[in-house]
């Protein structure tokens, strides 16, 4: 007989949401989701009606700009809800797209490591997805939306 788990402490939970970083990780994880939908349908919507060969050689192109698609949209929601940024936007915009294509080459190797057991569909697509989620969180919080200097 094992016993249950005991659900963390209300208050514990308070404490973690009243940090910062934490409400921010939690608002990039949502906005982060958003794009994922994002990506996700045009992933597929541009391998609708590919054959399986073409699938297989136009991966890297689908995922691309599937992968670019969702960092758009992410790019506006997260400099106006979860980081709240007031820099130059452009400026911000390159920032972040630097850091997209970071992600998207970390994306990529993931995906030509993956694809070998997993083929070139969805399941790669999300594995290589999810790897640079973290990686993005981090340079996009203190590099892209860095508060200014005070």
């Amino acid at each position: 007989m094992s016993l249950p788990e005991a659900a963390p402490p209300a208050g514990l939970v308070q404490r973690l949401l009243q940090r910062r970083g934490v409400r921010q990780f939690v608002k990039f994880g949502i906005v982060g989701a958003s794009g994922l939908l994002v990506n996700l349908a045009i992933f597929t919507l541009l391998r609708n009606g590919l054959s399986d060969d073409d699938k297989r050689r136009l991966y890297n192109v689908t995922y691309s700009i599937a992968f670019l698609s969702g960092g758009v949209s992410n790019y506006f929601l997260n400099r106006i809800w979860t980081f709240r940024a007031t820099g130059p936007a452009v400026l911000q915009g390159i920032a972040f797209l630097t850091v997209s294509a970071i992600a998207l080459t970390v994306g990529l190797l993931v995906s030509a490591l993956a694809k070998p057991y997993l083929g070139s569909g969805h399941r790669t697509w999300l594995v290589a997805t999810l790897a640079g989620i973290v990686v993005n969180f981090f340079v996009n919080k203190y590099w892209t939306f860095r508060p200014a200097a005070r």
